[in-house]
Order: C-alpha cells, then sequence, then structure tokens
C-alpha cells in the first residue's frame, strides 16, 4: 500500500515531542502537521521534558516526560526514590564520544547506571506508542499498520556515525521497522519547516526566498548548536553550501552556570550538591522554574527566580549564616538581593549566565560567516528550544548588525515538524557536504607508484613471500565534498589476502583532512563486512568492487563480488 502518513520523534536533550501528517494533508499543505500537547503542572507545551522514570528492575518505564518529573519528586518526598531510575537530559552522552558501544552505561540523577540502549529504546518505545494511540483515533475504520507508517528520528548534524548508529537500533529495540526508519538531521529538517511556513505565518518567511538565496539554519536546543548553510535551488530543493558544525552550546549551559552561580553564593561548600541529594523534589522544582523563566531574561529588567524554602534553610545550616549575609559578602552584593523565598538577579547579572553559550555562538558563527561560499549569505534563521530565549536572540542581532536574523514563532518546534516534512520528502535536501573524508586501510604490493604515492608506509613481506605497504589509507570521500542522494563513490577493486578466506572485511576511517595518507591520519569509525561464497573459487585473485553512498543520512556500503554477481547494500557497523 505504501506510506499512509509519516510520523517523527523528535528527541532532544532538554525536551521530546513527537508528530505526523498524513500523506493527503502533506500533498495539500506540508506545513500542516500535527504535534501532542503535552501538560504539566501549569505548564503547556509541545514538547516534554526529556526525562524518564524507569522501575526498579531497570526494565520498565513507569513514565516519561512531566509526569516522570512529578512522580519522581512524590517518591522523593516520601523517601522512596533511591531504588528507581531517574534519568534526565541524558542525550548529550552520545555527542562525540568516540567509545560508544551497545553496551555502554549511563548514571541517573543519583549516579546509578543503567546500558544506555535500555533507557534510549523504553523511551523511543514510550514515544512511539503514545503517537499510536492519537493516530489511530484520528481514523474512521480499521487501526493503521506499522507498516503504513513512516517513521524519522532526529539527531544533531554534528553527530558522529556511530551516535547515529546507536539511535537506529535503539528505535528498532523500540519496535520500529529499521525499514521504515529514517535518521533525520536537526538543522536540516528545522530548514524544510520554515520554507513550508506562509510568509504570513513568519516575517521574511523562507518560503519567500528566492532561488539563489543562501541562509544560514541556527538550530540551538537544550545540548548542542547545529549550524548549516542552504541555498534554495533552482527546482525549490536545498542544497547545502557547507558542511553542518557546531558544538555543546546549548540551553543547559545556562542552566549549568545557574547552579555554580548558587554553589557560589553559598560558599563553595556543596550546599547544591548535598540539596539534590536530600530534596530531590525541591531541585526538580528549582531547575523547572528556572527553565520557564530563563527564556525571558533580558539586560534591562531584574529577574526573579524562586528559591525552595529547604534550600534557604539547608544554607542556614551548612553554613551558619543566613542567605542574606553570604550575598552581602559575595562579589555580586550590588546586583543581587534575597526578597522572601525570591533571589532578585539585575538583567546584568542574570543575562551573564548566558555568555558562555552565547560567545561560543558567535564566535563560531563568524568564522562560518568568512568562509568563501559563504561570504554572501546575509540571513540567519534561528530555530530550536534554545533559540527561543530573548536575550540569544538579541546578541546575535547585535553581533550581526548586516544580517536579517529571523525567528520563527514556533522555533521550538522546527526540527519536530520539519522531520514530518522530510520523511515525505527526503529528497528535499539536494546537496549534502562531507564534514569528514573517509576511507579504508588498505594494503598493496610494493612497487615504485606505492613508494611514490606512500614513502612513508610500513612495508612488510606476507605469507606469500610479497612485499606489501601496509597503514595506507584508500580515500573514497574527502571533507568538504558535495555528495547527492544516493550518489555512488567510484568504485575500488579489493581482493582476498588468502585463497581459502571465507571473509571481506576492511576498517572505515574517517579524517578531518582532504587527503589522508596513513592510518595515523585517521580515526577507525566502524567496519563493513562480506561473506564470500565458495571460499577458494579464483582464490587471492577474486575480485571485490567496494562503493561507498554518500548523500543520504546515513553512510552505506555497496560490495559487488565480481565472481558471482551478488550485490550487497551494507551499512557500517559503528558499534563493534
Amino acid at each position: 500500500m505504501g506510506t499512509l502518513l509519516v510520523a517523527s520523534i523528535d528527541f532532544g536533550t532538554t525536551f521530546s515531542g513527537w508528530a505526523f501528517s498524513f500523506k493527503h494533508e502533506f500533498e495539500r499543505d506540508p506545513g500542516k502537521v500535527y504535534a501532542k500537547q503535552w501538560t504539566g503542572s501549569q505548564i503547556v507545551s509541545l514538547k516534554a521534558p526529556t526525562c524518564a522514570l524507569i522501575r526498579p528492575c531497570g526494565a520498565v518505564l513507569e513514565h516519561f516526560g512531566y509526569e516522570a518529573e512529578s512522580r519522581y519528586s512524590d517518591l522523593a518526598l516520601e523517601k522512596l526514590h533511591g531504588d528507581w531510575f531517574y534519568f534526565k537530559r541524558f542525550k548529550m552522552m552520545l555527542f562525540n564520544k568516540m567509545d560508544l558501544h551497545r553496551d555502554t552505561e549511563i548514571e541517573d540523577a543519583m549516579g546509578k547506571k543503567l546500558p544506555a540502549r535500555i533507557v534510549f529504546s523504553l523511551c523511543i518505545k514510550y514515544l512511539k506508542d503514545d503517537a499510536m494511540k492519537t493516530i489511530n483515533t484520528r481514523l474512521t475504520g480499521d487501526e493503521i499498520r506499522e507498516n503504513d507508517i513512516r517513521w524519522v528520528l532526529t539527531v544533531p548534524a554534528i553527530w558522529n556515525d556511530a551516535a547515529k548508529q546507536f539511535m537506529r537500533e535503539a528505535a528498532e529495540e523500540a519496535k520500529i521497522d529499521g525499514r521504515n526508519l529514517l535518521i533525520a538531521l536537526e538543522p536540516e529538517s528545522a530548514s524544510l519547516y520554515c520554507h513550508h511556513l506562509p510568509s504570513e505565518v513568519s516575517a521574511g518567511s523562507v518560503s519567500t526566498f528566492q532561488p539563489g538565496t543562501k541562509y544560514m539554519i541556527l538550530d540551538a536546543g537544550g545540548g548542542t548548536v547545529d549550524i548549516t548553510v542552504h541555498q534554495v535551488a533552482h527546482n525549490g530543493g536545498l542544497v547545502e553550501l557547507h558542511k553542518a558544525s557546531g558544538g555543546a552550546w546549548g540551553g543547559t549551559k545556562v542552566d549549568e552556570a545557574y547552579e555554580k552561580f548558587l554553589e557560589e553564593i553559598t560558599g563553595n561548600n556543596g550546599v547544591m550538591t548535598r540539596f539534590k541529594e536530600d530534596n530531590m523534589e525541591n531541585y526538580v522544582d528549582l531547575m523547572r522554574d528556572f527553565e520557564v523563566k530563563k527564556r525571558e531574561i533580558n539586560p534591562t529588567a531584574q529577574c526573579n527566580f524562586r528559591l525552595p524554602s529547604s534550600l534557604i534553610e539547608m544554607i542556614r545550616d551548612l553554613t551558619k549564616k543566613p542567605l542574606k549575609d553570604l550575598i552581602a559578602t559575595s562579589r555580586y552584593k550590588d546586583k543581587l538581593t534575597i526578597l522572601g523565598d525570591k533571589l532578585r538577579l539585575a538583567g546584568e547579572l542574570a543575562t551573564s549566565l548566558f555568555d558562555l553559550p552565547i560567545q561560543s555562538i558567535i564566535a563560531h558563527v563568524t568564522s562560518l560567516l568568512e568562509k568563501p561560499n559563504v561570504t554572501d549569505c546575509h540571513i540567519i534563521v534561528m530555530v530550536g528550544g534554545f533559540s527561543e530565549a530573548a536575550i540569544l536572540q538579541s546578541r546575535v542581532k547585535e553581533a550581526f548588525p548586516h544580517v536579517k536574523v529571523i525567528t520563527p514563532s514556533d522555533a521550538g518546534v522546527a526540527v519536530l515538524k520539519g522531520a514530518v516534512i522530510f520523511g515525505h520528502n527526503p529528497g528535499a535536501i539536494a546537496q549534502r557536504v562531507l564534514k569528514l573524508s573517509y576511507g579504508q586501510e588498505a594494503t598493496h604490493p610494493f612497487t615504485e607508484d606505492c613508494l611514490k604515492k606512500h614513502p612513508k608506509a610500513d612495508r612488510e613481506r606476507d605469507d606469500n613471500g610479497i612485499v606489501r605497504c601496509f597503514n595506507v589509507v584508500d580515500i573514497h570521500a574527502r571533507a568538504g565534498q558535495a555528495v547527492t542522494e544516493g550518489q555512488l563513490q567510484s568504485e575500488q577493486v579489493y581482493t582476498p589476502l588468502y585463497d581459502d578466506q571465507h571473509e571481506m572485511e576492511s576498517a572505515v576511517l574517517t579524517s578531518p583532512l582532504e587527503d589522508p595518507q596513513y592510518v595515523t591520519d585517521c580515526t577507525e569509525i566502524g567496519k563493513w563486512t562480506f561473506p564470500i561464497k565458495d571460499a577458494g573459487k579464483k582464490g587471492k585473485e577474486r575480485e571485490f568492487g567496494v562503493s561507498f553512498m554518500f548523500g543520504g543520512t546515513e553512510v552505506k556500503v555497496k560490495i559487488v563480488d565480481k565472481a558471482t554477481g551478488e550485490i550487497k547494500e551494507l551499512r557500517l557497523n559503528c558499534l563493534g
């Protein structure tokens, strides 16, 4: 029957959610996407906190989102939370983790560990099942079948291949058929959503951009900031002009700065650590209150943050001084006061909590705008939950006065809804740019040509008595290279080392260099493996053609057995 609808799961560092649209809805209005409204306390939002409460057995998800926060607070209030697992903002453990594997463990709020794959898959399954309930209420006939749905899972564009594979396998463990699953890059999804916003909804909407227009997508989320540069193609598609880049400069850095600030004014004596251990329910309330209010912080207005009475009392008990006296002797005494249970910060002090991530973002955008193919980009589109912070918007505008800065009214769900659009039309991103060079560790018979190309290669005599060059790299694609969806790179032919070899296997290497020559220039990210049928047939003369396929959001390898004609497309195994 084909895909009847596309559903996305935006698994964020601080907030997560799901959205969907039916095929016929997309054909009428691509920008019309349904997203769930989540409720918690007095909050209504289109995404829920990325919080998971897992039963003491470590295998069953009790609650997710606002419900997980509230239930864990109740357990902590009754001192019953010790055996439960409470995970919050755990997605960042995948960022730039070079030793990520299937058994990697992560710590919960109290330091207890569970395998990361269990935590991620339980959360993805919850979001998937929750979406299915709503999808089926929209149908008047039979329930929709799993094969009728294309699922899209979002990841930061700056993540490495191992992290992408980890998320794919977590989704498959959550009973999402891998054949019906796409991995979407967050800034690309946001760009597609903005591209379909009507001009009356967003001033300066991307949908009004003429072919040839260049614009930068600044996707500022809770954990990472992802930045990419797109150009509108003549056929309406989007072309990536510069490789995706960014860093861990998201909104959680502001939360960390707030906690450090509270620790400093109380004398750096471990008050916040003790408070978290003894009053988890109040700690959850403290940070939830800050999460809501930090978006409105600006340098011209005072900001009031509520402190739980238990924290104020703990400060007095541990320091033997009231908080008022501690403030009076701190370096913030002229910019900070305590009024009852409210901590009042001068606007200048409150905005300083944003300094570290904002300075990193502005420095990175500045360097990007100096790149040759980006210099004539005069538009920045800000999306992501952190982009909703007024201070981040104003600082970006101040730093780049000659650039038009656009922030859609629903910047926080641009990735969530854009991923649905991507699922309906994966080819909308007509071109991507590789962040890294990709190659394979190779060995070649020693020749004069090999000596010229790899003068520093190791040389050894193999078991067959042939002198070979080792530890050299065959490059399949180069960093900065533009690639299109499904595009095959030039085929390279490899042969077995032994007559009775039963399997072809090769390590896949990456490097930020455009022309890495040796294994020492690279990092091994994974392997591909191809079984040799009729091992011994043609022996060492048997040829296997290997072509890498880039352009999509995941790397694939095409293997052709020249002796049998067998062809396979493989994904890299980056998790061991």
